[in-house]
């Protein structure tokens, strides 16, 4: 279900205004808005820093994270390189369509 919570909220920050317009505040009303959301503690850490390399590890889908990334002003070749910067600090990613089933310095599928 987590998993989910990180899409759905990630989704929301993609299209609605007020949505953006809290977390862009940040303080309180970033923490009430994440609050709404069934996060786990890494989850909300992840999404409260803006940690795209992690979210990313933790199985969030790359068209949402896409989006994700100009509302924090990465630019699009940062935001390549954070998702590769999260493997290499975290480790394979976890969840999601993107899991990683062979370990980082093997070929997937062999190829």
């Amino acid at each position: 279900m987590s998993l989910y919570a990180m899409q759905k909220f990630l989704f929301a920050l993609n299209r609605e205004q007020e949505t953006q317009r809290r977390y862009a505040e940040g303080g309180a009303a970033r923490t009430a808005l994440l609050g709404a959301y069934d996060f786990t503690d890494e989850e909300r850490e992840a999404i409260d820093s803006g940690d795209i390399g992690k979210l990313y590890v933790l199985g969030c889908n790359g068209q949402l994270l896409m989006h994700f990334a100009p509302l924090l002003g990465i630019p699009w070749a940062d935001y390549l390189e954070a998702m590769r910067e999260g493997v290499r600090k975290y480790g394979p990613v976890r969840a999601g369509i993107y899991a990683m089933t062979t370990g980082t310095d093997e070929k997937v599928a062999g190829v």
